[in-house]
């Protein structure tokens, strides 16, 4: 179901900035058991699916550091952190598909109401080579004019720079930005960029997305479309206005 918090123009979105996993893919599986392998070579116990999916979102470092029950030893948590790239990197797409909804909601969203091309991208914390070849393999890349992650530049979400870069290379103003994800990170991210932001209530960090307010929560990838279709004439309330949600 959409909740619409605060209307989204869309005659002036000309950029959608996506997060990936939870967003765009699942990945969880590929992701736990790649966890458990690294566990299970360190000789920890491996962890159930529904609390590694509670690490992610923060980066593959981060992940593997909550995994391990975030010890002081680096060079363990560095160790473990190779050994889990290794493992992923050829599993990372033995069990992650595209989300339903996402490519009639990507094909509905190329086109703005007056006609004109929608520009697309990828911003996640996952490496980018993993991400690539993901979005690669899944048909996703299509339809992105960047994929960025978590080590192409010098910080990862929530700090706005990545998000900056693509709304420069894109030639568009935060105002004519969107961006979806599915964590409290991406919300953060968007806000501190001065962009919209659609929080996901499917994805795999999904029990943070209503921690910070979005501009609009869906239920599917499928509502993606129709979160920019819906625009109405609506006044913002006090309370969007005194959290400056409707700031652009």
């Amino acid at each position: 179901m959409l909740h619409l918090l605060h209307p989204i123009p869309a005659h002036r979105i000309r950029l959608v900035v996506f997060d990936l996993d939870g967003t765009l893919i699942d990945s969880r599986t590929d992701l736990t058991n790649s966890i458990n392998a690294m566990l299970t070579e360190f000789g920890r116990q491996p962890l159930p699916e529904e609390i590694i999916a509670t690490y992610i979102g923060d980066g593959a470092g981060m992940l593997v550091r909550r995994a391990l029950g975030d010890p002081e030893d680096e060079p363990l948590v560095e160790g473990a952190l190779e050994h889990f790239l290794a493992h992923y990197r050829d599993h990372k797409l033995d069990h992650t598909c595209v989300y339903p909804g996402v490519f009639d909601s990507l094909d509905a969203m190329r086109i703005m109401p007056d006609g004109s091309a929608r520009q697309m991208a990828v911003l996640t914390n996952k490496p980018v080579r993993a991400s690539v070849e993901i979005c690669d393999g899944l048909g996703l890349s299509r339809y992105m004019f960047r994929i960025y992650g978590g080590n192409s530049f010098a910080t990862k979400k929530p700090d706005p720079e990545g998000l900056n870069a693509i709304i420069r290379e894109a030639g568009v103003s935060p105002g004519e930005t969107v961006m979806i994800g599915d964590s409290s990170v991406d919300i953060l991210t968007a806000r501190r960029a001065g962009t919209w932001v659609i929080g996901c209530r499917f994805g795999l960090s999904s029990h943070t997305v209503e921690s910070i307010p979005s501009d609009c929560l869906v239920d599917a990838a499928s509502e993606w479309a129709d979160a920019l279709w819906l625009e109405t004439s609506q006044p913002a309330s006090s309370e969007e206005l005194r959290s400056g949600v409707t700031a652009r």
